[in-house]
């Protein structure tokens, strides 16, 4: 039996809905907090593990501002961006305080983890959304 298979023609699209990446992000913030929840102690147990429990911490991170995100585009139109202030902020509290749950180590690695994956997602952002600008050569001929 063939499986269908679109044509060469049409154009193959790698990016979801807006409601889907929604439904996923909030289904990987689940999995993520409650993995972190459920090997608490052996994360909290050894100096590699607490490294690694606020590594995934971050995930956290990025997965909730991805959700936050998304849900204001649903409700407020495609062209609404996440803020600093309330979304960033609020996001890092909380995957903050759950890295917190398993060992205070932890917080500051998710911190330093989460900052370095913001800096990456902005820089992203700005790469896909601003046109690239014509250069402009600065040598001028004297005649």
């Amino acid at each position: 039996m063939a499986l269908p298979f679109p044509s060469s023609d049409t154009p193959l699209s790698s990016s979801v809905s807006t409601a889907a990446s929604f439904g996923l992000s909030i289904l990987c913030c689940l999995l993520v907090f409650s993995a972190l929840q459920m090997y608490k102690n052996p994360l909290g147990s050894t100096r590699l593990m607490t490294l690694i429990a606020g590594y995934v911490a971050s995930w956290l991170f990025i997965f909730m501002l991805t959700a936050v995100s998304n849900l204001e585009n649903i409700m407020f139109g495609k062209g609404f961006q996440a803020r600093v202030i309330p979304e960033v902020v609020l996001c890092m509290v909380l995957a903050c305080s759950a890295a917190g749950m398993v060992h205070r180590v932890s917080v500051t690695v998710c911190l330093l983890c989460s900052m370095v994956g913001l800096y990456y997602i902005n820089k992203m952002g700005q790469s896909s959304t601003t046109p690239a600008a014509p250069s402009v050569s600065g040598s001028k001929k004297k005649k």
